[in-house]
């Protein structure tokens, strides 16, 4: 293939689509690793943080983006999907990077490509590495995009790698169970250095093999823990580089998980980037992150947007709720891919919504909301309590006109169907 020369990133952007599919998985190293060692590129000169998991990476990482650059440090953050802007997927001091950084990046890989065939989320990788090589942040903190073994970013030696949860999703790649996926998961640890599982249970080959190549394993509920005191605040316990016991007590509630706070204090432990204990209280109660439990008003209207797509996060979701009930009632707008398992988040979400309005998702993977409505159906949910729509616009629409004064509406089950949402209510930035 010849080498692409464009100068927008919207031009680089379809070129890469269009010859990259968005949807196609390679996973696997050999390929990327040809390109990476070809661009050269210096990252020595920051710490580098990478987060698996199943559920809580984007969550996670917000957190510890927001702790660490209230303390004066420089971060560069790499996450997937984006919302609305591509810009979203590389972050440098809490703001998406420019086009003309991702442009010189693509113009840098392509140099380095030759004949070697890149998918999407590779140029993706490739990118953001690049822009942290030119911008030289103090922390980087990598997502992974999927499981972890051979996932892109796993060319990269994080000083600290962490799982978040393990629970079954992706099975075509990863395997059906949570051993198989703990395993693809524990890819990225490293020997000899300090490896994170916020899974209280975590998976036996997950913990084997942290052993197995001598990484020192910080599991929550054995080596670090949160604790509810009472209604408005809760402690966390842990262990310092050094082995010592360490306890914060007195931090507040948050917008994101407490699970995941509890392991981003771990984290910044092991960094040796621990604020002070006022300061980390602010920091975690500031952070926030769209499409994860994301609070809006809207000409007097409460949505909430949780992208909620698999059995772990709607269970989250539906706690949420059930913790937090409303004078009206709870709507929902619901849009999902078909691969995702459907039937079990249904089944968790349904007993605290009160409205359902579902959406047909496009795209090859994309779940029509007639069989959304029949699934509901087969759980006992009446007819009279649901509404097919064809786009989220159509379901926001009927759902300005449906609203009571008192109620609610939680937006969820994909990505898109949150993007979409966003767009809909005005919430893009046009």
């Amino acid at each position: 293939m010849p080498e692409a020369h464009f100068t927008t990133l919207q031009q680089w952007l379809e070129w890469i689509e269009n010859n990259h599919p968005v949807d196609l998985i390679e996973l696997g190293l050999d390929r990327l690793r040809i390109v990476y060692q070809r661009m050269s590129l210096d990252l020595s000169g920051s710490k580098t943080v990478i987060i698996g998991g199943t559920n809580g990476k984007g969550s996670t990482i917000a957190m510890l983006d927001q702790v660490l650059r209230d303390q004066g440090i420089t971060v560069g953050c790499f996450t997937s999907p984006h919302f609305l802007r591509y810009n979203e997927r590389i972050k440098l001091a809490g703001q998406p990077v420019s086009d003309a950084l991702i442009v010189r990046a693509f113009e840098a890989i392509e140099q380095a490509r030759g004949d070697v065939r890149l998918t999407y989320f590779e140029y993706n990788t490739l990118a953001a590495l690049h822009v942290f090589s030119v911008q030289q942040p103090e922390v980087m903190l990598l997502e992974v995009g999927l499981g972890g073994r051979l996932d892109a970013i796993n060319i990269i030696d994080a000083d600290i790698s962490v799982v978040t949860t393990v629970s079954v999703d992706h099975i075509d790649w990863l395997g059906d169970n949570r051993e198989q996926i703990g395993y693809e998961k524990a890819g990225i640890y490293r020997a000899g250095r300090p490896a994170v599982c916020g899974d209280p249970n975590p998976p036996e080959r997950l913990t084997g093999y942290a052993d197995e190549i001598g990484a020192r394993l910080y599991q929550r509920g054995r080596d670090f823990n949160w604790q509810q005191v009472d209604d408005d605040n809760w402690l966390w316990q842990g262990e310092q580089a050094e082995g010592s016991l360490l306890t914060i007590s007195g931090l507040p509630e948050l917008t994101l998980p407490k699970a995941n706070a509890a392991t981003v204090i771990q984290v910044l432990s092991l960094l040796g980037m621990m604020p002070a204990p006022h300061q980390l209280k602010a920091s975690l109660a500031k952070a926030s992150l769209t499409g994860r439990m994301q609070q809006i008003n809207v000409a007097g209207t409460d949505y909430i947007l949780d992208v909620a797509h698999n059995p772990e996060a709607a269970e989250y979701l539906a706690g949420q709720l059930r913790d937090k009930p409303v004078a009206g009632r709870t709507l929902m707008v619901l849009g999902m891919l078909a691969d995702k398992d459907i039937d079990q988040v249904l089944s968790l979400l349904h007993p605290v919504i009160d409205q359902w309005y579902l959406v047909s998702l496009k795209g090859a993977r994309g779940q029509s909301a007639q069989v959304l409505a029949e699934k509901l159906t087969n759980l006992g949910v009446a007819v009279t309590l649901q509404t097919a729509c064809d786009t989220v616009a159509d379901a926001l629409n009927m759902v300005k006109r449906e609203v009571g004064r008192f109620d609610r509406v939680i937006i969820a089950g994909s990505f898109f169907t949150v993007s979409d949402a966003l767009i809909a209510l005005n919430m893009d930035g046009k």
